[in-house]
């Protein structure tokens, strides 16, 4: 196995269904789709941003709930109903300027894979398919929708130091009172 550059990596391009989420889809009889997604992954998809790095999401499925979170969370790209994901993701890094080496993919089933395979940096959730966590370098002990991207985004920052910077917001200066 090749030596990961975690510096290099300034995409981070995310399946959603059961990365996102925990993979269950709530369809409502009048036809509207629901999906749960965890608070501390958008605030680590923030983080991610905050320290210059960039956003994608992949799916195959589609709806109006995709579109909301990814603006939500000033995705950089998108694409929805992307059956075959090769495609979609040379497009996206076509589209952001990347090279696969300069990209994370997190993924937790089969149609992720071929995105696995052409990355710098592959990412399986702690519920992926046997063969999706064979692929990764990193797998995370949280499963999808449950703060897998959160815990995901930590690791690299932490690889990189960037996630000093993220912390050093929050921290009070040595020696002052807390409120």
């Amino acid at each position: 196995m090749t030596a990961i550059d975690y510096h290099a990596i300034k995409l981070l391009v995310l399946d959603v269904d059961g990365v996102m989420t925990d993979g269950g889809i709530i369809l409502t009889d009048g036809g509207e789709q629901a999906k749960r997604f965890h608070v501390r992954d958008g605030a680590g998809m923030k983080y991610w941003r905050r320290a210059g790095g960039k956003l994608a999401m992949i799916t195959g499925r589609g709806g109006q709930v995709i579109g909301r979170r990814a603006k939500e969370l000033d995705v950089d790209a998108v694409r929805t109903d992307a059956l075959d994901k090769l495609p979609a993701y040379l497009d996206v890094l076509k589209e952001l300027g990347f090279s696969p080496e300069q990209t994370a993919v997190m993924g937790d089933d089969l149609p992720d894979l071929p995105l696995l395979q052409r990355c710098g940096l592959a990412i399986a959730t702690a519920d992926a398919a046997e063969e999706v966590r064979r692929e990764a370098a990193f797998v995370t002990q949280a499963p999808g929708g449950h703060g897998a991207v959160r815990e995901a985004i930590e690791w690299i920052m932490k690889k990189t130091g960037a996630w000093d910077g993220i912390l050093a917001r929050y921290r009070r200066p040595a020696g002052e009172a807390p409120r």
